[in-house]
Formats: C-alpha cells, sequence, structure tokens
C-alpha cells in the first residue's frame, strides 16, 4: 500500500464511512462540533476565503422549522439525527479577507469586489469546505448524512439571508439500527484517471 495513513483511519474516513439513515439517541456534544472544527479549518481553499458557515439546529423548534423544507424522503431522518448542519457559503467571505490573507489584503478589491464572483467563489470553496466537514465528521467516530433534497429558498429564508446560500444539510450522530443502505457502486481507476 502507498498510503501513509494507518489502514484503520482509511477506512474510518472511507472504505467503511457511510450515510446514516438512522441515528442512536446519543447527543452531539459542542465539544466533538469544535474539535471537529479545528480539525478542518486547516483544508485548503482559493485565497484562503474560507467561505463556508454552519448552523446547527439542536432545539425543537428549529429542528420542527427545517424538516418542513426537507425532501419527503429526508424528513424522518432529519427529525430524529441528534444534531443536524445547514451548510452554507457565505457570499460576502471577502470581508474576511484581509485578515485571512494579510500578506494579500488587496486581494479584497482586486479579485472578489463584484457579487456575482464571490458567488462562484463562495460556492466552490464552501464546497470543498463542506466536504472536510464530513470527513471531520468522520473523524470524530460520527455518521455523518449529507443532504441536498430540500426547498434551498425556504431554508435560506428560514435559517439564513440573501448573503448566504444554502449547499446542504447534514445529519449527524452515532448510527442507529439499520443505519446504511447496501453500498453503491464506484467507478473504477481508470474510468476516472487519464494520464496525457
Amino acid at each position: 500500500m502507498s498510503l501513509v495513513l494507518d489502514p484503520a483511519a482509511q477506512d474510518l474516513l472511507f472504505r467503511e464511512a457511510r450515510t446514516a439513515n438512522t441515528f442512536t439517541d446519543e447527543p452531539v456534544t459542542d465539544e466533538q462540533v469544535q474539535a471537529i472544527y479545528d480539525l478542518v479549518k486547516f483544508g485548503p481553499t482559493a485565497f484562503n476565503q474560507s467561505p463556508l458557515r454552519v448552523v446547527l439546529v439542536r432545539s425543537a423548534e428549529g429542528r420542527e422549522r427545517l424538516v418542513q423544507h426537507m425532501a419527503e424522503g429526508n424528513r424522518p431522518k432529519t427529525a430524529t439525527a441528534p444534531l443536524v448542519a445547514i451548510l452554507a457559503a457565505d457570499n460576502e467571505f471577502h470581508e474576511e479577507l484581509p485578515a485571512l490573507l494579510p500578506h494579500f489584503p488587496q486581494a479584497k478589491d482586486m479579485f472578489f469586489a463584484e457579487r456575482p464572483v464571490r458567488e462562484s467563489a463562495a460556492g466552490l470553496n464552501a464546497a470543498l469546505q463542506a466536504a472536510y466537514f464530513i470527513i471531520g465528521v468522520r473523524a470524530a467516530g460520527l455518521a455523518a448524512g449529507p443532504m441536498t433534497g430540500y426547498d434551498a429558498v425556504g431554508i435560506q429564508k428560514e435559517f439564513l439571508d440573501d448573503d448566504h446560500t444554502p449547499l446542504m444539510v447534514v445529519n449527524i450522530g452515532k448510527p442507529g439500527e439499520d443505519a446504511w443502505f447496501p453500498r453503491s457502486p464506484r467507478l473504477s481507476y481508470d474510468e476516472v484517471i487519464k494520464t496525457v
């Protein structure tokens, strides 16, 4: 094997990791979420823009508001997951660039003065960070259930604002009974990797 990472860690993060569809009632603590963030914040983004923003839905009232915007098939698992995170792209991320990119503070106005440019950059880089977040959840020994089956406009109005675009909703917790669907096939190396 050419990978340096321990095989057990490889399994935890990738081979054995799955999208959970049921969860136990064991809580996900603020300390666990803090540890996840403190790990995944180091994943790279262009210009270190770090546009991901996360809304944690913990309260029963918040959960009720969220579930009504989920696709029918996603409602039961979202209603019962110990923690649900709304991952969003901050389209005004450039305001943080002078602090996040101190060696190149002019990048804020030089590259990101126009809203359409920011929206494109925020969407791509927040999606990268969302992937890091999912891996971080797995690294914490939890299951992540990312979903894009929801009413994006409804979630934006209910939980965000016009400067934040929802990317996905992620159920988080310990897998419950019958949590897994059969693993779907993956493309082979030769189907994906080309050398020129």
